[in-house]
């Protein structure tokens, strides 16, 4: 774009701050559009990154290619040498692909396990085995196994209840998008020391995510979406 302050202070303290965010990345490319006048008044009209193997909260993203627009950051202290930081929410866009394996990899993560113990207590709601408080309280599950088909996925884990020995426990589910900001969980079986099948069920994604298109085939889960990252 011609900015010298792009080349030789935006592009790496932007790329130190994007790899303070993650745990790990395997590649990084970052592209800043905007001019010099622009961005020394802290405005960054576009931002577009792609990312391989990054690690995000225990997350493995096998792709990620997302672009950001309308940024506000403290120019005056990058230029000093500070970090980077955002100064307003921005509405990140694009899309996201994670294989079997990265799934797989990503089953441990706190942000996976606590996602995966909501949609339990959903579940047991539902059948009315258990309110979300008790349900939190008394079951506990080790998710170890995840396997993808087309629309589908399974999951092997053990359940404990209370003192109780872990019994093992199978989750399988078809995953389509109802719109922007809901997801549906359609077949819902549960196996296992659990047996039974559930009606429907709908997951809302809160209000800083949307996603325009979801596919789930025996490779991977790719997305299309917007996600609100807050400073």
């Amino acid at each position: 774009m011609g900015s010298s302050l792009i080349s030789k202070i935006l592009s790496p303290a932007l790329r130190l701050w994007l790899r303070s965010q993650v745990q790990g990345v395997e590649s990084l490319e970052v592209d800043i559009q905007g001019q010099d006048r622009q961005i020394l008044k802290g405005y960054v009209p576009r931002v577009s990154l792609s990312a391989e193997q990054a690690v995000y909260q225990g997350l493995r993203l096998g792709r990620a290619l997302l672009r950001g627009e309308n940024i506000r950051i403290n120019i005056g202290q990058v230029i000093k040498g500070k970090p980077l930081q955002l100064l307003e929410p921005i509405q990140v866009a694009g899309e996201v692909r994670l294989s079997e394996e990265d799934l797989q990899a990503s089953l441990a993560s706190e942000l996976f396990q606590n996602a995966l113990g909501e949609l339990l207590t959903a579940l047991l709601e539902q059948k009315g085995l258990a309110n979300g408080a008790d349900a939190s309280r008394r079951y506990r599950v080790h998710w170890q196994n995840l396997t993808l088909g087309e629309e589908t996925f399974s999951l092997e884990g053990a359940l404990s209840a209370g003192e109780q020995t872990p019994q093992p426990l199978f989750l399988r589910a078809r995953l389509s998008l109802v719109d922007a900001k809901t997801l549906r969980l359609a077949q819902v079986e549960l196996q296992g020391c659990l047996d039974f099948a559930l009606e429907d069920l709908t997951v809302d994604l809160g209000e800083d995510a949307e996603i325009e298109a979801l596919a789930l085939t025996a490779q991977e889960l790719s997305c299309l979406g917007r996600l609100l990252i807050r400073p």
